[in-house]
């Protein structure tokens, strides 16, 4: 098969390749990199198609035996060997334990803070704060609409100079 006649082929089943490279990687920017490592490939072991076979098959073999060892190779290099003393690593678990407790302080700390404020301002916030829309709690607690949501208003508000003055350090992350 000469040069030409391998190009006009190749050229035919370009849309075909596309689709299949997008198929395998489901990714725009994969897929066309195995398209050019494919058609690289091919361009470069165009003696080894035997005339009279399938070039469609022929070139789809090569995307997916591609794709099958660059698969492999990412495989192999997320893998972890351990050499030390008795497989330690290994042995000690992927499993690591989180202290919570610092979480569990700061959860109680702001809970008390909420207790703090007074109960025109902690029912409607805790309500909120469960999950409620304005005008539930505007109907459960027989208030305007706009009363309930200036109150969770100034509980946040509140709830903020609380924090700020517990934990001036944070401020200076904030925005």
């Amino acid at each position: 098969m000469s040069t030409f006649e391998f190009q006009e082929k190749f050229n035919q089943t370009t849309s075909l390749l596309n689709a299949f490279a997008y198929n395998l990687t489901k990714n725009r920017d994969d897929a066309k990199d195995l398209f050019q490592e494919t058609a690289f490939r091919a361009i470069k072991n165009k003696e080894k198609f035997q005339p009279g076979t399938n070039f469609k098959a022929w070139l789809m073999t090569i995307m997916k035996n591609i794709f099958i060892n660059d698969y492999r190779k990412k495989i192999k290099r997320n893998t972890f060997s351990d050499s030390t003393d008795n497989n330690y690593f290994i042995d000690s678990g992927a499993k690591t334990e989180v202290n919570e407790g610092e979480a569990n302080i700061l959860i109680k700390e702001l809970t008390g803070m909420i207790d703090l404020l007074q109960d025109g301002f902690k029912i409607p916030f805790l309500m909120h704060y469960k999950g409620y829309k304005y005008h539930e709690i505007s109907e459960h607690m027989g208030l305007p609409l706009g009363t309930v949501k200036s109150r969770i208003f100034f509980a946040r508000k509140e709830l903020k100079k609380k924090i700020a003055i517990r934990y001036p350090k944070m401020n200076q992350f904030r925005g």
